[in-house]
């Protein structure tokens, strides 16, 4: 069993950890944490979504936190666009990527967006072509691909499905996502099996929910099949709104505290990483939602 060497983390924090946040959270703030992150080491960030501010209203001060980022070099800033009109809308704000999404569950994707997964996927495939004569890279993020709150477990062949048509419309490379956190690790090892029917070991990444505690679990399960690149939310923001009362993304902290401590490198500097999970933390009026984080900083304040 050849473990990588060096992981790379993309943040999805100032995104995904927070667009479910009920009290409002200025695009200052956003700018901040992305700024701290970048700074912790941090070489991609998901910073923000162009979807109706209707339906996601934390995002739609998507633009003025794009103009406001000092972008740094051999950083990546990448942004979900659900549709040609938050593409398009997008542009102008020059992200290095742009994300798509699907479902491996056929009940999740009628119950969500009120088509099939094929229709969902032909939906994407005029936004994946403009963006990639853009020049703007395109990553899909497969959700469901091991449980579904109305499915129940997801079939390995579903997910290879998923990640066909995926790579059918040009996606460059796709996130295998734990959506409710349900996976324990050979199930997560199954799912990430099936995608590598289409895609190679580099174009695969990650992405654990903590609902049941298995997040670290499962990160260490898709490491012993070769993969490296994960997705994470500092302070583990983000809620999983189909397991009440449960964490939604495993903390980056948390992560970067087991990569470490088995000798792989991620670039990134823990206690950097630390105080930007606790400013935001703070600013939300709550502990980080990281067992790392909370016992380094009590250790620090002894």
């Amino acid at each position: 069993m050849e473990l990588p060497q060096r992981v790379k983390l993309v943040d999805v924090g100032p995104r995904d950890g927070l667009q479910n946040e009920k009290q409002p959270v200025p695009a200052s703030v956003k700018i901040e944490l992305v700024h701290r992150l970048q700074a912790a080491g941090l070489k991609e960030v998901e910073v923000t979504s162009y979807v109706s501010p209707k339906w996601v209203p934390q995002m739609a001060d998507n633009h003025d936190v794009m103009a406001g980022i000092t972008r740094q070099a051999g950083v990546q800033y990448s942004v979900l666009t659900p549709n040609l009109q938050g593409f398009t809308a997008a542009v102008a704000d020059r992200p290095d990527e742009i994300v798509v999404f699907g479902s491996a569950s056929e009940a999740f994707s009628q119950k969500n967006i009120n088509c099939s997964i094929a229709e969902s996927i032909a939906r994407f495939a005029p936004v994946v072509e403009a963006a990639l004569a853009a020049g703007i890279r395109v990553r899909g993020a497969m959700s469901c691909t091991v449980g579904c709150p109305y499915e129940g477990e997801i079939a390995p062949q579903q997910v290879a499905y998923l990640a066909g048509l995926m790579k059918g419309i040009g996606v460059q490379r796709v996130d295998v996502a734990d959506t409710i956190g349900v996976g324990t690790p050979r199930k997560v090892q199954r799912a990430i099996e099936a995608t590598l029917q289409h895609y190679g070991i580099d174009a695969v990444s990650g992405h654990f929910h903590d609902t049941y505690g298995q997040a670290l679990s499962n990160t260490l399960a898709a490491l012993e099949l070769g993969v490296w690149n994960f997705q994470s939310s500092v302070a583990g923001l983000g809620g999983c709104p189909y397991a009440k009362g449960a964490t939604g993304n495993v903390a980056t902290e948390d992560v970067v505290y087991m990569l470490h401590g088995m000798g792989i490198e991620t670039g990134i500097d823990l206690d950097l990483l630390i105080d930007a999970g606790a400013f935001i933390s703070s600013f939300l009026g709550r502990k980080p939602n990281s067992r790392a984080a909370t016992a380094l900083l009590t250790k620090r304040a002894g």
